[in-house]
């Protein structure tokens, strides 16, 4: 019996040092003058972050169709409040995606070998500047709307990188 017990506590330290390797890593930094409160779904986040402050959190293997982006003119009390960018139903920590104008960048994580893939896109609309790279992938940095490294309209379909799966990644507004 001792000896299942302790197949079982290995299989379950195994497993979840297994799901742990399996997540990407984002950083994001706020390098403008002012505050950002930068957003990220599906993982469902959000918070407030001030000139020269990082965020850090993890994403799944198997994560499809994520976004980070940065929210401006926000207004926050109790969790609830309202943003003139980038707002996501008057939420802090967001489930939504927000409302344009908003400077996106977007990703599926593949996970079990698999590669991962992101871009940043202004088809939504132009908020804030950004810096978007992975660490195995090229980085990509967007200024203005009229960014050539961003999609910039639903059919250009020609932005989008790959990078190996369970990356760490680099979101920073105002590179």
């Amino acid at each position: 019996m001792a000896s299942l017990a302790a197949s079982s506590v290995l299989f379950l330290v195994l497993a979840a040092f297994a799901a742990g390797a399996s997540a990407a890593t984002f950083t994001v930094t706020n390098n403008c003058g002012s505050t950002v409160w930068p957003a990220a779904t599906p993982v469902g986040g959000g918070l407030q972050l001030n000139p020269g402050q990082t965020w850090t959190f993890n994403v799944p293997a198997g994560t499809s169709s994520g976004r980070v982006w940065g929210r401006t003119g926000c207004s926050f009390n109790g969790g609830r409040g309202r943003c003139q960018t980038g707002d996501c139903a008057g939420a802090l920590s967001c489930t939504l995606s927000g409302q344009p104008p908003m400077t996106l960048a977007e990703f599926t994580i593949g996970g079990g070998g698999k590669q991962d893939f992101y871009d940043i896109s202004v088809i939504d609309g132009y908020n804030l500047a950004m810096a978007f790279s992975c660490s195995t992938g090229v980085g990509l940095v967007c200024r203005d709307s009229r960014c050539p490294q961003a999609y910039l309209y639903p059919s250009d379909n020609t932005k989008t990188h790959a990078c190996n799966g369970n990356s760490n990644y680099q979101v920073t507004f105002c590179p």
